[in-house]
């Protein structure tokens, strides 16, 4: 049987309640992807073009740096990466992430949380930070997804 850990980034709480009902569904390791410095209010103001997260997302090099690691990433076989999509892909730190772990030999299936946006170029994104993974197509999820749909997406993958 493989062994699944469900990573998450949040800043609003929707995608750690969407990720905690996957990692239920899935019977999987939970862990959160914490920003060192976390994000403000002010940060996240996607409308000020000089706010911390629109910087970063203006910068494809930009590697916002990351508070813990999981410490055993090589016992698991699939890996969730969940996050709230930001500008139709994945946020920089989720980038900080996929360059922090070997991922060879694993599979890795994004899921993000957005009011509307879908994952855009995510796919190739991570493909392009763990070349050696299998990378599989991600889905988004709205806030109020129940435990079923999550488990049965899973299971179709």
């Amino acid at each position: 049987m493989s062994k699944v850990l469900v990573t998450y980034f949040s800043t609003s709480g929707v995608t750690k309640k969407v990720a905690e009902r996957l990692a239920e569904a899935v019977s999987g390791d939970l862990f959160e992807i914490v920003p060192e410095q976390p994000y403000t209010k002010a940060d996240l103001n996607w409308m000020d073009k000089k706010s911390r997260s629109t910087l970063e997302m203006n910068d494809r090099s930009s590697r916002p740096a990351i508070a813990a690691k999981v410490e055993d990433m090589e016992t698991y076989d699939t890996v969730f990466v969940g996050f709230p999509v930001w500008w139709y892909r994945e946020p920089s730190i989720i980038d900080t992430f996929m360059e922090s772990y070997d991922f060879k030999g694993k599979k890795v299936i994004p899921f993000a949380t957005s009011g509307g946006s879908g994952l855009g170029e995510t796919k190739e994104n991570l493909k392009t930070l763990a070349p050696d993974a299998d990378v599989l197509e991600g889905r988004r999820f709205s806030a109020r997804v129940k435990a079923e749909e999550l488990k049965a997406w899973a299971e179709s993958l």
